[in-house]
């Protein structure tokens, strides 16, 4: 008996002892591939230029995969996420690599050709992954097996993909734009996110739940790449704060993802997730309000400064500020109103009804009527199939005994 619990307990640890070993290394080539960054920008080289997204991809994969798999190591969920954060490891690794070796030495060192040759196809294995990261969550099954000839199309179309890149038409040109294979691997991606919304539509409970804190980042990661970009390429590319600021949007939108995953799978705080869409949407209103009024203030306040004076002030700038402190307490109310009746209106029907009953049961006397309003409310607020009141009797008095 003592050994078969010895057996027992050492296969148990060790998917734990493998996921946490694939972390750590994830970690440790994300170290050395900082310290190549360090190195390359010291000899005047540009960084490898998609570190921020293989950085967050990496780290964040690496560790919630970890986290997961170590937990419920037959869900698959997790172990997808150790191979996304390895693969986006070993692809960063080759990039900066390469730049180091070709770029910032005198002379080329080894490898340098066959990281850059590495690096140009060797993320469409991940890009692979989470396309069926994405088909499988979060039950860790397809949504139905109407989904299953999809999921042979993509292992189809990314094997092509990736036997064209790095075999029949290899480009290993760092400034490389993508070929019609590579954009159509991005597609699949894009397809596969739609997956989780067209597949899982009919979800209820707890997968519905889980289901919502995956949608829930999905604007943060592609309004956060699309600020990046337009940062990066269009808008502040000469100005350091700026392009610190593209890599910052970008990191937060990778991490994002994986958060959200393993929230959904562990399940922890899951049922927030409706309490943090409504605060996002009341809160994110709200800003986008207040400064529209306060730069619209200032500018109205600054023109009417001008006609009377003919110079500006700095009044117009307290003016805005003090209209903002005041409007911000209502703007909240109302905004939180309206997100409340618009898109919760049965939790906004539901707590008039709590509301107006606690009102009456102030000042209601008969307790027939009582009864019946209390049953009235639990039918309203909570729709049960049947609902039925007890009311326990008074205790007899001693007297009566």
């Amino acid at each position: 008996m003592k050994q078969g619990r010895g057996v027992g307990g050492a296969s148990q640890r060790l998917p734990t002892w493998l996921a946490w070993a694939l972390c750590a290394l994830t970690l440790m080539l994300t170290a050395l591939n900082f310290l190549l960054l360090a190195l390359n920008v010291s000899s005047n080289v540009p960084a490898y230029v998609f570190w921020p997204e293989l950085t967050s991809l990496a780290v964040g994969y690496s560790v919630i995969g970890a986290i997961i798999a170590s937990r419920l190591p037959n869900h698959p969920i997790g172990w997808l996420c150790c191979a996304i954060g390895l693969i986006a490891a070993v692809d960063h690794f080759a990039g900066e690599y390469s730049f180091y070796a070709l770029l910032a030495q005198p002379h080329p060192l080894p490898g340098g050709r066959a990281m850059l040759w590495l690096q140009g196809w060797f993320w469409m294995l991940f890009i692979g992954l989470i396309v069926f990261l994405l088909l499988l969550f979060p039950t860790g099954r397809l949504p139905s097996s109407r989904w299953r000839p999809f999921a042979w199309v993509s292992v189809a179309m990314i094997s092509v993909a990736v036997i064209w890149s790095s075999i029949i038409s290899p480009d290993v040109r760092p400034d490389a734009p993508p070929s019609p294979v590579q954009l159509s691997v991005m597609l699949l991606g894009l397809v596969a996110a739609a997956s989780v919304v067209v597949g899982r539509h009919d979800a209820r409970g707890v997968e519905r739940l889980q289901i919502k804190w995956l949608l829930y980042v999905g604007p943060i990661f592609f309004v956060a790449n699309g600020l990046h970009i337009g940062f990066y390429y269009f808008w502040l590319a000469e100005r350091s704060w700026g392009l610190w600021a593209s890599y910052l949007l970008v990191i937060v939108g990778g991490l994002s993802v994986p958060s959200a995953i393993g929230v959904a799978i562990l399940r922890y705080r899951l049922y927030d997730i409706d309490l943090i869409i409504n605060r996002t949407l009341v809160y994110g209103s709200l800003t986008a309000t207040l400064v529209a009024l306060y730069f619209g203030g200032i500018v109205v306040l600054q023109r009417i400064f001008v006609t009377l004076t003919g110079q500006q002030s700095t009044l117009a700038v307290v003016a805005s500020t003090l209209l903002i402190a005041a409007l911000f307490t209502p703007l909240r109310r109302r905004i939180q109103s309206f997100i409340d009746r618009r898109f919760y209106r049965r939790k906004y029907d539901a707590r008039k009804t709590l509301e107006t009953f606690s009102l009456r049961l102030r000042d209601e006397t008969d307790l027939e009527a009582l009864n019946n309003d209390l049953v009235g409310v639990v039918r309203e607020t909570m729709q049960p199939a049947h609902v039925s009141l007890w009311l326990r009797p008074d205790p007899a008095q001693k007297g009566e005994r």
